[in-house]
């Protein structure tokens, strides 16, 4: 088990445990900077959707700057309960759920001002969760997403803002008023 920093918010370097898990890879520091500079660095008033939580470091951090509510699913039943202990840790009013993000999406009908897309890489997840993120996501809401490709588009969303760290492709996306 490892550890991760919140680098900003009421939160601020706060460490949170991460699951020793293959492939799961949170977001590095430099790189939730720039998305949160992006993004504004309060979120008061705003909900946020972290699609595939892993670490939960996004959705944590979305929380620790101010968000209304964040959902995070995670389906992995070990990283799921790392999730829990890091919220019972922060006292962080968090919703947790222990899920498929597909399923998640598929069957809520709750919509969102930020929702966070970092899948297992190789895997096909942002091809098969773009179709539903139109439903999940408020009008002038933002998609952020972490990809092992850069994308200028993706469904009815364009990227509007994108940088790279290593292997990771990140951007800031939103809706195509052209479509």
């Amino acid at each position: 088990m490892s550890r991760i920093r919140i680098v900003g918010g009421a939160w601020r370097s706060r460490l949170i445990e991460v699951a020793g898990l293959p492939g799961l890879r949170p977001t590095p520091d430099r790189v939730r900077e720039t998305l949160f500079n992006w993004l504004g660095q309060r979120l008061d008033g705003l909900t946020c959707l972290d699609l595939f939580a892993g670490s939960g470091i996004l959705g944590f951090e979305a929380a620790s700057r101010g968000a209304t509510a964040v959902t995070l699913i995670e389906r992995d039943p070990r990283a799921h309960a790392v999730l829990r202990r890091n919220a019972t840790a922060l006292a962080a009013q968090v919703e947790i759920v222990h899920g498929d993000a597909l399923e998640f999406l598929a069957s809520s009908s709750r919509q969102f001002d930020v929702v966070f897309v970092d899948p297992p890489y190789r895997q096909g997840w942002i091809e098969r969760v773009a179709p539903l993120l139109g439903q999940a996501t408020r009008p002038d809401g933002r998609i952020y997403t972490e990809t092992e490709t850069p994308l200028t588009q993706l469904a009815e969303w364009r990227t509007l803002k994108q940088g790279r760290a290593g292997q990771v492709h990140f951007h800031l996306m939103g809706r195509d008023r052209e479509t």
